[in-house]
């Protein structure tokens, strides 16, 4: 099993990092996916400490839409942020977790957009997978990897939460599609019905701890050793066995980050 997209540099580590390790390898994982906003100097710290804790970690690096308001008319500059940080992390595997986030509004559109893009042309030319956030900014979404992707980058759409036509969208870029706690609770319908769309091989799982923590764990502090129930409620919404779904999900992983 390995979580495709966990926070554990995030400050609501920093008391038990260690612990919450030893419970991840105990549970079964083999590896995680640790995303790190470069424009973090805390997380970019911590980082490697828990590398070293948990070898088969693996990195992101990239600027994330809430924090895109400090790049306004110099997206260059978060782009040469990300690329410095990728160049010092061997461990580096993705630009992200980077995209548009119209339902907080943390940072004006005009300048997610222009900061997500050149993001975007950043995957491209360096050749590293994206990890996206999308929410409620799906036309603008896609838009913008059709145009700064240029139809030669690939990634996937993390922490699913829209419909079906947005899978579809989706898998059309050749984007692996990656599901979280949500798909356990009870209103998780729609994400459900979009899960069910997807081919075991363009499937991922994660945790996107320290949040939305899955059912039964559900408004707990997240880790990724909750995401074998992520892993068991999408094996049910396919109707194949949870080894199957772990299988599965664990060799897209290696596919995507570790080519």
């Amino acid at each position: 099993m390995i979580d495709s997209h966990c926070h554990l540099a995030d400050a609501a580590y920093v008391s038990d990092v260690d612990a919450v390790i030893t419970r991840a390898i105990a549970a079964g994982l083999t590896g995680a996916l640790c995303v790190i906003d470069a424009s973090d100097g805390g997380e970019t710290q911590r980082v490697g400490a828990i590398a070293a804790r948990w070898p088969s970690v693996r990195t992101t690096a990239g600027v994330h839409p809430h924090r895109a308001g400090a790049y306004s008319g110099a997206p260059r500059e978060a782009v040469e942020l990300v690329r410095r940080r990728l160049m010092a992390d061997s461990l580096a595997r993705a630009v992200g977790e980077v995209g548009l986030d119209y339902h907080y509004d943390l940072a004006p559109r005009d300048t997610q957009r222009a900061v997500f893009g050149a993001q975007v042309a950043l995957a491209r030319e360096v050749g590293l997978p994206l990890v996206i956030h999308t929410r409620e900014a799906d036309d603008d979404t896609v838009a913008i990897l059709e145009e700064a992707g240029q139809g030669q980058v690939r990634g996937v759409f993390h922490c699913f939460s829209g419909g079906v036509p947005l899978a579809r969208r989706a898998l059309d870029l050749g984007f692996h599609v990656s599901f979280s706690g949500i798909v356990t609770f009870p209103k998780g319908e729609d994400v459900r019905a979009a899960a069910a769309t997807i081919p075991l091989d363009r499937l991922l799982v994660e945790t996107d701890c320290p949040y939305l923590a899955p059912v039964p764990h559900r408004g707990k502090r997240n880790e990724p050793a909750w995401v074998v129930r992520v892993i068991e409620r999408l094996a049910a919404v396919h109707g194949v066995s949870t080894a199957v779904m772990a299988a599965a999900t664990a060799e897209n992983y290696h596919n995507l980050f570790m080519p």
